[in-house]
């Protein structure tokens, strides 16, 4: 019971933070269950030692990492939205590391934290919603910090970001979940 009610007021902090913040806010709700273990399904989670998360939100995602995550692990969080940060400042767990900044400075980051590849990037950044010089220099930066065996994990409520990844990546695989408001793509990119 517990849950549904957070659930009730994760969705509706999500749209009030839409109308007040619609170009910061990608979702008028929280992922589903669904699209959250499409974006978590592809990682394989045994010799993780960092994962980044850009757009966490109100934690959906996060609290699904962090569970399957080893123990020795970091998740590094970025999230612009200040409602948002203030939410995902209660997760206690020390492995989460929340940035109230930019997903375009995550080198800065990763060097402040003596991080010098990544094994997987999870995004529910707003393609649609960023200008596209951003969205270039954040792929740009995730192609360059990611290891090679890692993956960016994406999704999006259309197919225009596709044609762009994959021009970026060797594989994109494309699924897709019906159960999400609005319905989701997820992209898994791997080189």
């Amino acid at each position: 019971m517990y849950y549904q009610t957070d659930e009730i007021v994760s969705k509706k902090e999500f749209l009030k933070e839409f109308f007040k913040q619609g170009k910061n806010v990608g979702a008028v709700a929280p992922s589903s269950k669904f699209l959250v273990k499409k974006m978590v399904d592809p990682i394989n989670f045994t010799n993780v030692k960092c994962i980044i998360e850009f757009g966490p939100g109100t934690g959906i995602i996060t609290h699904e990492l962090l569970k399957k995550m080893p123990s020795d692990s970091i998740l590094l969080a970025f999230e612009i939205n200040k409602e948002f940060c203030e939410r995902l400042n209660k997760i206690n767990d020390p492995r989460l590391v929340i940035i109230s900044d930019s997903a375009e400075k995550l080198e800065q980051y990763l060097v402040e934290h003596k991080i010098d590849k990544v094994d997987y990037i999870v995004s529910s950044l707003p393609f649609a919603m960023i200008p596209n010089k951003v969205v270039n220099a954040i792929l740009a930066i995730v192609t360059k910090v990611l290891s090679k065996e890692g993956a960016f994990i994406q999704y999006q409520y259309s197919l225009n970001v596709y044609k762009r990844l994959r021009t970026i990546f060797k594989n994109v695989d494309l699924n897709f979940t019906p159960m999400n408001l609005p319905p989701a793509f997820v992209f898994t990119c791997t080189n």
